[in-house]
């Protein structure tokens, strides 16, 4: 059962501490978990990955967080590794690997949109969904083996990292889930998309029609063979215009 969150005004860029935002975006994740069939601790401890998420919705909505993921982000993982082999300090390597990681992340499961492309966009060089999991999964995988090398052990983000690298599908489903039924971001439909939407609830009116017209021909017909009268016949006559004005194939003679 949908869990209905009331209207709530978040991300105030005045807001010094945002922890009506982080409920919020807990709360939502929490059923969002639960409705798309992924409760937490289903199958290996991962609330830990609960605290990260809304950790990272949280700060997403605050424009903090872009001015610090901006110099990161790269569209293009060539990119992104000719970056990272000219850089020595490994703290910024995994900075970079997992700010990307998060990023797609978001994009593959909140906005829907990896490609980060206008829908009506040149397809140039563009990865399927899958190509798009697998490149974030191994940004998480490279976040968390530099993690080793910046705390020299082995941590607690370092854990979340690798849960999230095992198990990306299950956390973009998740996302989705929150995305359409607490967050209210919705696809917008474009104009084809839009007419062939028209023209099927258009055919199936048309075709419900038809089929009343057709037992109310049938229906005249047999009045009119039981009793041959003017008035059975001009009911016959106007049932078969009908059904000729809507289906110009039906041809019947009186």
């Amino acid at each position: 059962m949908r869990h209905t969150t009331a209207y709530l005004p978040i991300g105030d860029t005045n807001d010094k501490s945002p922890e009506q935002t982080f409920f919020f975006m807990m709360n939502s994740l929490l059923y969002s978990r639960m409705e798309s069939g992924y409760p937490s601790n289903n199958e290996f401890f991962d609330e830990d990955v609960n605290v990260y998420l809304a950790n990272l919705l949280t700060s997403v909505v605050y424009p903090q967080y872009k001015d610090k993921a901006a110099k990161y982000i790269m569209p293009y993982d060539i990119y992104l590794f000719d970056n990272v082999r000219l850089i020595q300090n490994p703290r910024t390597k995994y900075e970079i690997y997992k700010t990307n990681a998060d990023y797609l992340l978001l994009a593959l499961g909140i906005f829907d949109n990896p490609k980060q492309r206008r829908p009506n966009s040149t397809p140039y060089l563009n990865l399927s969904t899958r190509g798009y999991i697998g490149r974030t999964k191994a940004y998480y995988k490279f976040a968390q083996s530099y993690s080793y090398e910046v705390f020299r052990k082995n941590t607690a983000i370092a854990d979340v990292l690798g849960k999230l690298a095992v198990g990306l599908e299950r956390y973009i489903d998740v996302l989705s889930t929150m995305r359409i039924d607490y967050l209210n971001i919705v696809k917008k439909i474009s104009g084809g998309e839009l007419f062939h939407l028209v023209k099927t609830v258009q055919d199936i009116d048309i075709e419900k029609t038809k089929s009343s017209l057709y037992d109310e021909f049938l229906d005249a017909l047999s009045e009119y063979k039981k009793k041959g009268t003017k008035k059975s016949r001009k009911c016959l006559e106007e049932s078969v215009a009908k059904l000729k004005s809507i289906d110009p194939s039906f041809d019947f003679k009186i």
